[in-house]
């Protein structure tokens, strides 16, 4: 009995050890591979651009020194664009008016820059570093509507000040250009709207107000003649200047109840 059962023993465990050498199926190859897919896709992180990593970088700079170089408040839409592609629309009253539109989202920001900037050669630095669109302002500019376009089907954000130059008058806005409405509508693009009452300065608080996101959505599908894109530019504009009006009185109530 003894030796019956030993022989037993033996017979199980050579069977146990066969079973464990025995090729796997193609089925249990394929589960295999499966489970291991996501750990070989995490792995496999895209790189960034050097655009990327360059606004990454600055980002973080300015989350480290705004406080006290840069103090900010933010009405409006606070949170950050991160679920599609945008175009952001502003008055523009400086040179620091690219900041608030970066900071709005994580996303690279294509900003559509004046020709005249290459001729310095710190315009020439931040057009290279922020891979701007340049466009030229003499008539329309097809390349940098194309350009811009590209930048959108990519997931990326294109930043356009329609008044084309800073803002040094006492007129609320400059005269709009046409290059916002166009690239919206062909891109079907939904807006940012975007403004300031009085341009950003160093060691003081500057108000930044983001509107939520609107389509031209009337003009989609239009073969589109040059009624149709002023009116286009008036309603960017109206939405600004609404905007604008809203802060200007926000801004009016804080100071009397300081005083």
């Amino acid at each position: 009995m003894i030796e019956d059962n030993e022989k037993t023993a033996e017979k199980e465990q050579t069977t146990e050890s066969v079973e464990e050498n025995k090729p796997q199926t193609q089925s249990e190859n394929t589960a295999l591979n499966a489970q291991n897919e996501p750990e070989k896709g995490k792995k496999r992180k895209k790189k960034l651009t050097k655009t990327q990593k360059w606004f990454r970088f600055m980002r973080r700079l300015y989350a480290c020194v705004h406080w006290f170089l840069l103090p900010e408040k933010k009405f409006g839409h606070t949170e950050k664009y991160t679920d599609r592609s945008y175009i952001i629309v502003g008055n523009h009253l400086s040179v620091l008016d690219v900041i608030p539109a970066a900071i709005c989202t994580d996303r690279v920001v294509h900003f559509m820059a004046k020709k005249e900037l290459q001729s310095k050669r710190l315009g020439r630095w931040f057009l290279k570093k922020c891979d701007c669109i340049v466009v030229n302002r003499d008539g329309s500019d097809v390349r940098a509507l194309m350009q811009a376009m590209r930048y959108i089907k990519n997931g990326e954000f294109v930043c356009v000040f329609p008044e084309g130059t800073r803002n040094k008058s006492n007129d609320i806005f400059l005269p709009f250009k046409s290059g916002a409405s166009a690239i919206a509508i062909k891109t079907q693009t939904p807006i940012i709207p975007m403004v300031q009452v009085k341009k950003m300065r160093f060691f003081r608080r500057n108000y930044y107000y983001y509107g939520e996101p609107f389509e031209l959505s009337e003009f989609y599908g239009k073969k589109l003649d040059e009624e149709d894109v002023n009116a286009a530019d008036e309603k960017i504009k109206q939405v600004l200047l609404e905007m604008y009006l809203e802060l200007k009185e926000k801004l009016t109530k804080k100071k009397k109840k300081k005083v």
